[in-house]
């Protein structure tokens, strides 16, 4: 009887320790870092691999390399505006770091806005591209919030104090899309993150000089609670959010994501499209 006991009780305390671990796995972050996540075997496995795919640039791209803070040069994919313009575009990549298909999406995004907006494609990972999601967990889980703050100050100064920058992320970048805004300041017009962590932290909140566009998913990780969370901390900064949760996986409409999620890729990029052609004031 008192073995059976025993058992009773570690089961007990094992499920509570486990429920546990996944409240503080989904809520750990207080500065929209996902790198917890990677923890989660389900988080990791709900991307799926990405076909292998060779970009060609048709409007110019081309990766050059910025200057940093902690004088560790920087890389990006680079499409210069047709004519001159302070408009910028900085393009936050998945998981898997800044592969072709992030520079496929790069091109898009710079013929949407008709080729009047210099677009960036900002490399995270120095190099880093991952083709396995052990590679992916491995480059998020490793990436250094300082040098990745760094390389997001570079690519500020690279497109000058006159630039008005928006930017646009999923996933990693889809938090790296709002603390970039946060961080471009008075010259920030406009954040679109998809299905990233948000920031909790109401004083950095109430920093940012514009209003947020968020296109989440329905999931475990980024969740219904963690979104209402994120629009009261928001109301409370004084500061906009316009968001929508789709009745899709995560990552639904990642570029990388052979199996993405048409209809509501679509309607999300439409709205994200119409948010980016307002802010740059191009309709």
């Amino acid at each position: 009887m008192k073995k059976i006991l025993l058992l009773i009780t570690f089961l007990l305390i094992s499920a509570t320790s486990f429920s546990q671990s996944c409240c503080q796995l989904a809520f750990a972050s207080n500065d929209g870092n996902m790198a917890e996540f990677t923890k989660d075997k389900s988080f990791v496995n709900s991307h799926e691999l990405p076909l292998d795919y060779k970009h060609t640039s048709l409007v110019g791209g081309e990766m050059i390399s910025f200057k940093t803070a902690d004088t560790i040069n920087a890389n990006g994919y680079f499409i210069k505006a047709k004519t001159k313009s302070n408009k910028w575009l900085f393009v936050y990549q998945e998981w898997w770091g800044l592969n072709d298909y992030i520079k496929k999406q790069s091109d898009i995004l710079y013929n949407e806005m008709g080729g009047n907006v210099n677009v960036l494609a900002v490399d995270m990972y120095d190099g880093k591209v991952a083709t396995t999601r052990e590679d992916a967990s491995k480059y998020m889980q490793g990436a250094n919030e300082k040098r990745l703050e760094n390389i997001v100050n570079g690519a500020i100064s690279f497109a000058g104090k006159k630039a008005k920058i928006a930017s646009i992320g999923w996933c990693f970048g889809g938090g790296w899309s709002l603390k970039s805004a946060i961080l471009t300041k008075k010259q920030a017009i406009g954040s679109v993150m998809y299905y990233g962590m948000p920031i909790k932290d109401l004083e950095k909140l109430k920093t940012l000089n514009c209003d947020v566009l968020g296109l989440f998913a329905t999931e475990e990780w980024i969740s219904k609670k963690v979104i209402e969370e994120f629009a009261e901390n928001m109301k409370k900064a004084n500061k906009v959010l316009n968001y929508k949760i789709f009745e899709a996986a995560h990552a639904f409409a990642n570029p990388s994501n052979a199996k993405f999620d048409e209809k509501a890729a679509t309607e999300a990029n439409a709205m994200a499209v119409k948010y980016l052609k307002e802010k740059f004031k191009l309709n």
